[in-house]
Formats: structure tokens, C-alpha cells, sequence
């Protein structure tokens, strides 16, 4: 069965950086415990590689790494706000926050916990293919 998408907009807090991701009306949602995400309240919504789309900033986001230097965390250069990055738990897609899609989109997210402050013991229960390696 397949869960019918839509275009979904978001952004940063001014505006400079907009997106669209292609998502049904609720996703799976989570809430991370690691460093960052603790620190910032992100909530993560995984969105495949082609169902994610840059509309406009592409060119006003700046990156930082920390730790093995994989995920690839992007920031609005004018607000600062991270409303996606290239995720270490998925290198093949965007990790969404979900308090970043447009208010009005109709989006609702069922959230889970996710022990990223321990990731490699708990990276299987969200990618099993990553808990392999």
C-alpha cells in the first residue's frame, strides 16, 4: 500500500532558505538525545533523496561537522536555523525538522526517541542497514 504525498513547504526563520519535501500527512518523526539535536530541538523527518527539493538559499547556507565528520549540518547563514541536513544515519536522504515545514501544510508527525547520544548501539533500530557495518 501506498501512502498518498504531497508537497510540503518549510524554511528557516527569515527566509532565505526554502524546501519542499514530498510526504504523506503523517510521517514517523524523531527525537534524538545526541549532543546537538538535544541542544537545538530538532525533530527528525527522513525524506528520500528525490523527494526533497530546494526551492531557494541553496546558496545561503553554510555547514558544520563535528565528531566522525560525516553528517553534513547545514545552516541558514542570515537566521542560523538547521531545517535539514545530510544525516550520518542516512548519507542517501535529507533529515527534515519537522518545526521547520510551514505551519499550514497539514503535516502531523508521530514521534519517536531515538538514543543517538549512543548511536552506534542504537543505529540498527533505525536503519538496519547501517547496524550491519
Amino acid at each position: 500500500m501506498t501512502l498518498e504525498t504531497k508537497s510540503r513547504h518549510g524554511g528557516c526563520h527569515c527566509g532565505a532558505v526554502r524546501f519542499t519535501a514530498d510526504l504523506p500527512d503523517q510521517v514517523a518523526a524523531l527525537s534524538c538525545n545526541c549532543s546537538i539535536c538535544a541542544m537545538t530541538g530538532f525533530i527528525h523527518v527522513i525524506v528520500p533523496e528525490a523527494d526533497f527539493h530546494f526551492e531557494s538559499g541553496q546558496d545561503n547556507l553554510t555547514d558544520y561537522r563535528f565528531n566522525t565528520g560525516t553528517a553534513q549540518h547545514l545552516f541558514c547563514k542570515t537566521c542560523g536555523v538547521k531545517s535539514f541536513y545530510r544525516p550520518r544515519s542516512h548519507p542517501d536522504a535529507w533529515s527534515v525538522n519537522l518545526r521547520c515545514f510551514d505551519a499550514d501544510q497539514g503535516l502531523s508527525g508521530r514521534i519517536e526517541p531515538f538514543d543517538g547520544a549512543n548511536w552506534e548501539a542504537s543505529i540498527a533500530s533505525i536503519n538496519p542497514q547501517m547496524g550491519q557495518a
